[in-house]
């Protein structure tokens, strides 16, 4: 028996994260290559509208109760939540 070369496509399993005007690429975990973002360019981000990307950041916009006693904030009129 012999052990033969392959190749199996993973396209649909790389995951990327955005760091230092650079894609880091991930498989399962672990890191397996990165793609260089060109510098002096600007990026055209298409954000969810809940999302902001700022100076290599992405920002998520959300509500959260504040206070000692925090409660649920979709509740009707008659207190059912």
């Amino acid at each position: 028996m012999a052990l033969n070369p392959k190749k199996m496509d993973v396209t649909e399993r790389v995951v990327g994260k955005l760091k230092h005007n650079q894609i880091e690429l991930y498989l399962d975990g672990q890191s397996i290559g990165t793609m260089s973002l060109p510098e002096g360019i600007e990026l055209n981000l298409a954000m969810e509208p809940n999302f902001e990307a700022i100076e290599n950041k992405i920002y998520q916009h959300y509500t959260a109760t504040e206070g000692d006693q925090a409660r649920y904030t979709d509740c009707d009129e008659g207190g059912w939540c």
